[in-house]
């Protein structure tokens, strides 16, 4: 009598199909579907990330967002990779979307709606970073005198203490303590570009959060713009006395680089001030901390960029060697 009872329900569950795995349902959902539950369930995921990707997936993922996840083989994306790397689209962008996809399907693995993530391309995900431009630091005072008054203590702190632009705009005048030469970073403001949400967060990781020195010949900037152009909260506010918006920052870079006649961005001050620190002989640790990295991959590209410095190293090394009569090596 338990077996039919049990065989009964098994037939009303035929009838309602509820024998259907339910790993089998969730394949049949759209890459399209399953990447905004991505988007806007996973905790780890930023807005002005999620900005980014949902952009990528209308430039470059078009072709597979329609597509039920169980349908999407290695082959699918292999054809979609070489599409992608044909078209005009930028590297940087086309290995974003790919990391997108490949943490997507990732999820579906997770949920059992597919077996095998199919992104198996090596290093597709991988964006190798172009060589950044570095200003000399006559370029960088030539960038200050060039830029209205109002930027020019936005400048210096970038390029001499290696301050994000989301960083400047957050910093309030209690932040800045001349008296013990020191910049206090422990938020970020974020301005997305699309739905032009503007909001306050907190570092992505505990090593954003430090407090930086300042080099002694920026401390008299640093008072100028405290007196002059600082915010009742705010250290840096536009015209109307309200906080600066980065945008404004950025305009009046661009008109000062053309002036001064480098190609720079911005964000390259940052890698400025960086690699001319590890110059002077900053360890690893060092330029971790003052960058707010967490990553020693970051990190090691300002090292990476002083290590063309041998010949220097070794042509000063001789210098010390003449200066103290050791120039003649002893003969066997």
């Amino acid at each position: 009598m338990e077996a039919e009872r049990w065989l009964l329900r098994v037939h009303e569950s035929l009838e309602r199909e509820e024998w259907r795995d339910s790993g089998a349902q969730l394949g049949r959902r759209t890459l399209k579907d399953y990447a905004e539950s991505y988007l806007t369930e996973n905790p780890n995921v930023g807005e002005r990330w999620a900005e980014t990707s949902r952009r990528n997936m209308r430039l470059h993922l078009t072709p597979l967002l329609d597509m039920p996840v169980a349908s999407i083989t290695p082959a699918v994306v292999r054809s979609w990779h070489a599409q992608a790397l044909a078209g005009t689209g930028g590297r940087t962008s086309i290995a974003q979307t790919y990391r997108l996809l490949r943490s997507v399907l990732n999820m579906a693995v997770l949920d059992e709606a597919i077996q095998k993530n199919p992104c198996q391309i090596p290093r597709a995900g991988t964006d190798r970073p172009k060589e950044r431009p570095i200003a000399s630091p006559a370029e960088v005072a030539a960038l200050i005198e060039a830029i209205t008054p109002r930027y020019r203590a936005a400048v210096a702190l970038a390029a001499w203490c290696g301050l994000r632009r989301g960083e400047l705009m957050a910093l309030r005048v209690t932040d800045v303590d001349l008296e013990k030469a020191t910049v206090r970073v422990d938020k970020t403001y974020v301005e997305l570009l699309e739905s032009r949400r503007r909001f306050e967060k907190e570092p992505k990781s505990q090593a954003g959060r430090r407090v930086v020195s300042i080099p002694p010949h920026v401390l008299p900037l640093m008072a100028e713009h405290l007196e002059t152009w600082a915010g009742p909260e705010f250290f840096f506010v536009g015209h109307d006395g309200t906080r600066m918006a980065g945008n404004a920052l950025y305009q009046a870079f661009v008109r000062a680089r053309k002036v001064v006649g480098v190609n720079l961005s911005f964000h390259d001050l940052r890698h400025t001030g960086q690699t001319l620190a590890a110059a002077t002989g900053a360890s690893l640790a060092d330029l971790k901390r003052r960058l707010g990295h967490s990553s020693t991959a970051a990190a090691l590209r300002y090292m990476h960029a002083v290590e063309g410095r041998d010949a220097e190293i070794a042509a000063a090394l001789s210098a010390v060697a003449e200066a103290n009569n050791a120039t003649q090596l002893p003969s066997r």
